[in-house]
């Protein structure tokens, strides 16, 4: 495995299982992403909001089985409570990711590689069982230079992929030490994973013609870039080049029940890690988050 082990030794996060269920529950798990987009010159405030769905791809390190997917598979070595999706880069979102983190990158070009940790929520609404969830917190994006393959002059890893390994590991957890001892689980890997875990069809889209631009007065798109086609090679150049998976590290999980109108609640779920330390609020800590009721 490449450097930057994982480090987290907490347990399960108490909402986990609840919030699985009931996404099993819905015919799609859409939701709606929402990150910051750097407001226009003169406006008041430095960031407007943006928002669309996305997929759930399950959670970081636990990629579900899928019989159509060819790519190789880690070893389930890790666990996470990280949502995470796929992207293009060439869609707002990832610049939004990076130009709103700590780093703050100011274009695009600086936000071609792994990394970000801009502020971001995401909702589902489950009207199958009456339930909204949100999540807030931190994004990263993974691209392919994860693993160094696109290093600095010295051949050092980006700051990025270091910001990456760093900010995601510390959330995942190791569940089978043998394997993760003999190095059997790679990032690299786990990218490949869910760029094959995409239909054909949906791996061709990251061949289409940049997100956002103008059709030509032609109405014919580059010959590499059109619309429609079917990717079957896992290492495709132009679509592996745009294709990138996105993490959601949350750090505040909210459940609202709203299924039954007499019992309504609403249930805060606040990370504090594995000193589990909030304001004394010890006998509302299960594991590494801070559990509260509240009124919806």
């Amino acid at each position: 495995m490449s450097t930057s082990t994982p480090t987290s030794s907490g347990l399960t996060a108490p909402w986990k299982s609840a919030f699985l269920e009931h996404l099993n529950k819905m015919p799609s798990p859409e939701f709606v992403f929402s990150s910051l987009h750097t407001a226009p010159a003169g406006s008041p405030t430095p960031y407007i909001p943006s928002a669309r769905y996305c997929i759930f791809r399950g959670f970081w390190a636990e990629l579900p089985e899928n019989k159509h997917n060819e790519a190789p598979m880690n070893p389930r070595v890790y666990e996470s409570e990280m949502p995470t999706f796929t992207s293009d880069v060439r869609m707002q979102k990832v610049p939004e990711i990076f130009k709103s983190s700590a780093g703050h990158a100011k274009n695009d070009s600086q936000a071609q590689g792994s990394g970000g940790g801009g502020p971001v929520e995401a909702v589902w609404w489950i009207k199958e069982v009456g339930t909204q969830w949100r999540m807030r917190g931190e994004a990263f994006v993974i691209g392919q230079d994860i693993e160094g393959g696109r290093g600095d002059v010295h051949g050092e890893v980006s700051s990025g992929v270091r910001t990456v390994k760093s900010e995601v590991g510390s959330r995942m957890r190791m569940v089978d030490e043998e394997k993760g001892e003999a190095g059997e689980w790679s990032w690299g890997k786990e990218l490949t994973a869910h760029f094959g875990n995409n239909s054909p069809g949906l791996r061709g889209t990251f061949r289409n013609p940049p997100p956002g631009t103008p059709v030509p007065s032609s109405g014919q798109p580059p010959s590499d870039h059109a619309p429609g086609q079917k990717v079957t090679d896992l290492h495709d150049p132009i679509a592996r080049a745009n294709f990138r998976v996105v993490v959601i590290k949350p750090s505040v999980v909210e459940q609202l029940d709203i299924s039954d109108p007499v019992k309504a609640r609403r249930y805060r779920y606040t990370y504090v890690g594995e000193s589990g330390e909030h304001d004394g609020e010890k006998e509302k800590i299960e594991g590494e988050w801070l559990r509260e009721e509240l009124w919806p």
